[in-house]
């Protein structure tokens, strides 16, 4: 499949649009790797909000805009943030827009931004989900473990690794 798609900088009135994004990727793609306990609980806190407050500790985002069901909307977004010194990036692309080329285009986005802000390497907590789509855009799994959520259950998840 083939989407046109452009890729910009987020701005903090993108934050409903990237929150729909972000629940349209987990309630899709989720599914088929956790129970429905654990999905509903990834995206119940799910809001623009977060992402507000995310660029205002200087969290980077980027979105993907294209039309998808006959209208254009943010097919996907990335992130890449600093930790003290340990950069971090994520990608989540709506079910329709998957194998496309979106999340690719998008985490490559974010790859450069870690680049420029002096990243050797980009760590992330990978959904079950996502594992194969990191390993095919070159991070390594260096282990698993369990991500918190709000409810106090956990969910899988790997860490990943790719060095720069």
């Amino acid at each position: 499949m083939t989407l046109e798609f452009t890729i910009r900088r987020a701005q903090p009135d993108d934050a409903d649009d990237i929150a729909a994004a972000h629940l349209d990727s987990i309630r899709s793609i989720g599914p088929q790797y956790y129970p429905a306990d654990i999905v509903n609980d990834w995206g119940a806190r799910v809001k623009g909000a977060l992402y507000v407050e995310a660029m205002g500790r200087g969290e980077v985002f980027f979105v993907a805009v294209g039309a998808s069901d006959g209208r254009t909307s943010v097919l996907g977004f990335s992130s890449h943030g600093v930790d003290g010194d340990q950069h971090h990036a994520g990608v989540y692309v709506r079910g329709a827009a998957t194998r496309s080329g979106v999340g690719s285009a998008l985490l490559r986005t974010a790859e450069a931004s870690a680049i420029a802000a002096g990243a050797r390497s980009i760590d992330l907590e990978s959904s079950l989900a996502a594992v194969e789509f990191y390993k095919a855009n070159g991070f390594d799994e260096v282990g698993r473990g369990e991500h918190p959520l709000w409810s106090g259950r956990s969910m899988a998840c790997a860490f990943m690794r790719k060095l720069l």
